[in-house]
C-alpha cells in the first residue's frame, strides 16, 4: 500500500514540476549564474521557481565560453579560474569536468542551454538498481523532453553558443576514429589500483597521466597542488604488490590484526547479548499481552477486536522465538595457529591469479579489498608510498630503495 502510494506521489510531484517547467520557471535547484527570487504573492504565499541573473558570475560564465571558443582548454580555465581565486558552483573550486561536463547529459557549464534562454527539463530519470537499492541516472529519448524558452534568463549569444558546439564536435571526433574509441583520448581503462591513489599533499586523486604514469589530479587539472611527481604504473603495481606480500605479514603487524580482530569480535558479541536482551524482554511482554487476553475471554469480556489482537500477539511471539534460537552466542574463537602461513599463501595466490584472464577480475577485486588507500608522498624529488588498510594499518614503502624517480 505503500508503495503504490509512494508511486502515485512521484507521478503528481513529477507533474507538477512539469507545469512549472512549461511556465518558464525552475524545477528546483539554482543554476550557476542564476540566483533564486522571492517574493509575496497576493495570496499570502511565496513565488516558487523564479530565477534572475546573477551578473558578477554571469561574467565568469561568458569568458569560460569566449576562453572555449578562443582555443582554451576547460583543464587551463580552471586553473586559471582557481588562481584568480574565483569561486566555482559549489563554493568550492573549478575542474575540467565542471566546466566541460557531459553533452549527452547537458551537464557542465558549456552544455547548459539555459544560458541561451532554452530552459530544459527531463533529460533524465532515475531508477533504483535492485542489487544495491541505490538510485542511478537514466537518459530520457528527447521526445520526451520538455523545452521552454526563457529569454529573460540569456547569458550568452547564440553566436557564441554555436561556436562552442562546433569546437566540441570536433574535439569528440579526435575520440573517435574510424568508429572506435581511442582509449588515450577517451575513457581510460580500470588498473589495479585506480580510485585508491591520494595525494599526500593535498588529498585529491593521482590518476593516469598519458599512458604510462600517474599524477596529482588536482595539480594538473586545477592547478591547486604543488605536487608535480609522478610514477610509473607498473612500477606503482610491483612495489604496492611487493609491499603486501613482504610486510603485511610482519610480527608487529599481526599482533595488531590478532588484537583487532579480538576487540571486534568482542564487540559483536555485546551487540549480539544486547540484542537477545531486547528480544527476550519484548517476549515477555508479549506472552503477558497474550495470557491477559485469555484471562479476559475465560472472565467473559470477549470482543471481537480481540480476534485480530490475538493473531498479532501470536505472530510476533514466534517471530521472537525464531530470532532468539539464531541468537546462540558462539564460543570465543581461537586464532589458527597457522594464520600467518594461510594469509601469506593467499597473498602469494592473489598476486599470481593477476597474470590468469580469468582470474584476474576476482584476484583484482580481492587485492583491492586489503587495502582502503595509497597515498603518494613527496620525499625531496621522490615518492614514497604509503599503504592504508583495515588490517595492516599504515606500512611505508621508501622510493628510494625501490628504485629510481619516475
Amino acid at each position: 500500500m505503500s508503495s503504490l502510494f509512494l508511486k502515485d506521489l512521484a507521478q503528481k510531484t513529477h507533474r507538477g514540476l512539469e507545469g512549472r517547467v512549461r511556465k518558464g520557471k525552475s524545477a528546483g535547484g539554482v543554476t550557476y549564474g542564476y540566483d533564486v527570487v522571492r517574493s509575496l504573492k497576493g495570496d499570502g504565499e511565496m513565488t516558487t521557481g523564479e530565477r534572475a541573473i546573477n551578473e558578477d558570475q554571469a561574467s565568469t560564465v561568458r569568458r569560460i565560453f569566449e576562453e572555449f571558443a578562443a582555443g582554451l582548454s576547460p583543464r587551463t580555465i580552471a586553473s586559471q579560474l582557481n588562481a584568480e581565486g574565483v569561486e566555482g558552483p559549489r563554493g568550492s573550486g573549478w575542474g575540467a569536468s565542471t566546466i566541460y561536463g557531459n553533452w549527452r547529459r547537458g551537464t557542465g557549464i558549456l552544455n547548459n542551454e539555459l544560458y541561451v534562454g532554452r530552459l530544459v527539463w527531463n533529460r533524465q530519470r532515475f531508477v533504483k538498481d535492485p542489487s544495491n537499492g541505490k538510485r542511478q541516472a537514466r537518459p530520457n529519448s528527447p521526445d520526451a523532453w520538455i523545452i521552454e524558452d526563457v529569454p529573460d534568463l540569456r547569458i550568452i549569444s547564440e553566436d557564441l553558443w554555436e561556436c562552442v558546439k562546433a569546437r566540441q564536435k570536433a574535439t569528440r571526433s579526435e575520440v573517435i576514429q574510424d568508429g572506435l574509441a581511442r582509449p588515450e583520448r577517451a575513457h581510460r581503462p580500470k588498473h589495479l589500483f585506480s580510485g585508491l591513489l591520494k595525494c599526500g599533499v593535498c588529498g585529491g586523486g593521482y590518476t593516469i597521466v598519458g599512458k604510462t604514469h600517474y599524477g596529482c589530479a588536482n595539480a594538473r587539472n586545477k592547478g591547486t597542488c604543488d605536487n608535480r611527481l609522478t610514477i610509473k604504473r607498473e612500477d606503482l603495481e610491483a612495489r604496492v604488490l611487493s609491499g603486501l606480500k613482504d610486510q603485511l605479514l610482519d610480527p608487529d603487524l599481526i599482533a595488531e590484526f590478532v588484537t583487532a580482530y579480538r576487540a571486534e569480535f568482542n564487540r559483536l558479541v555485546a551487540e549480539e547479548v544486547k540484542d537477545r536482551a531486547i528480544a527476550e524482554r519484548e517476549l515477555g511482554k508479549t506472552q503477558r499481552q497474550i495470557t491477559s487476553i485469555v484471562d479476559a475471554i475465560a472472565d467473559g469480556m470477549f470482543h471481537s477486536s480481540m480476534k485480530a489482537k490475538m493473531d498479532g500477539l501470536e505472530a510476533r511471539k514466534a517471530e521472537l522465538e525464531i530470532q532468539l534460537q539464531s541468537k546462540g552466542i558462539e564460543p570465543p574463537v581461537l586464532l589458527h595457529p597457522g594464520l600467518s602461513d594461510i594469509y601469506r599463501e593467499k597473498v602469494r595466490g592473489l598476486t599470481a591469479a593477476l597474470n590468469e584472464p580469468t582470474l584476474r577480475p576476482e584476484a583484482t577485486e580481492m587485492i583491492r579489498s586489503l587495502l582502503s588507500e595509497i597515498r603518494l608522498v613527496p620525499e625531496g624529488d621522490t615518492l614514497a608510498i604509503e599503504l592504508v588498510g583495515e588490517l595492516a594499518g599504515l606500512l611505508a614503502l621508501d622510493q628510494t630503495k625501490n628504485g629510481p624517480k619516475h
